[in-house]
Order: C-alpha cells, then structure tokens, then sequence
C-alpha cells in the first residue's frame, strides 16, 4: 500500500512538472463502463478476492494498457484516469460497501469530468 502511495505521488510530481500536450476528457460510456468495472471489483471482493490480489493485476494491466498511445487506451488515459479509477478500486477494498454504492460513487466522481463536447468520427 505504501510502494502504491509513494509511486502515485511520485508520478504526480512527474507530471505536475512536465507540460502535458492534452488532457483526456472522459466520456458518459467510459464513465459507465468505469461504473461497472468498479462494481465487478466488489463483487471480487465479495467472492474472496484480496485487496493485495486485486491492485496488482488492475497496476498490471495498466503498464500493458500504457504500451498503447493514449488515443487508443480504455480510460487509462493520462494519470488523472489511473488516479480515479484505481483510487475508486482500493476504496472498494478499505471502505468496503454494496457494489452498487461503489459504482454510483464512482459514476458520481468520473461525471465530474466528463466533456459533453460532440466527438468526432475518424
């Protein structure tokens, strides 16, 4: 939890000092599917699965993800993405709730950011 702690922390400090070209506007759909992943993390929780279990594959899949070009990423974005959802996963674990309460505090939160611009189709 700490190694969790201090390499967020250290990427923030990364990242706070670089300019950052764009920034990833998130969508209702990637809320949504968001909300969900968030639900399912509870219901592993519910089914045994350990805090310690579940971060690791979800810090796991987010290296694999970020050998992808940002464009082409589901959510992990930039690392405000990373921050949201994997903050809303280890939540799931320390302040342990319904599944349902954790995707609606988690589509509450990921709303916040959401850009209602039109996208454009390539």
């Amino acid at each position: 939890m700490i190694t969790t702690h201090l390499r967020r922390a250290a990427l923030v400090a990364l990242f706070a000092s670089t300019p950052v070209a764009w920034s990833h506007s998130l969508s209702v759909e990637e809320c949504l599917e968001g909300g969900d992943f968030i639900k399912h993390a509870a219901m592993s929780r519910d089914y045994g699965m350990t805090r310690e279990q579940f971060i690791s594959k979800v810090q796991g899949d987010i290296l694999a993800i970020q050998s992808f070009p940002p464009e082409l990423r589901w959510f992990v974005q930039d690392l405000d993405d990373e921050v949201l959802l994997v903050g809303a996963a280890e939540r799931v674990f320390d302040e342990p709730s319904e599944p349902e309460t954790h995707r609606d505090a988690f589509l509450q939160s990921c709303f916040g950011r959401v850009s209602f611009k039109p996208r454009t189709t390539r």
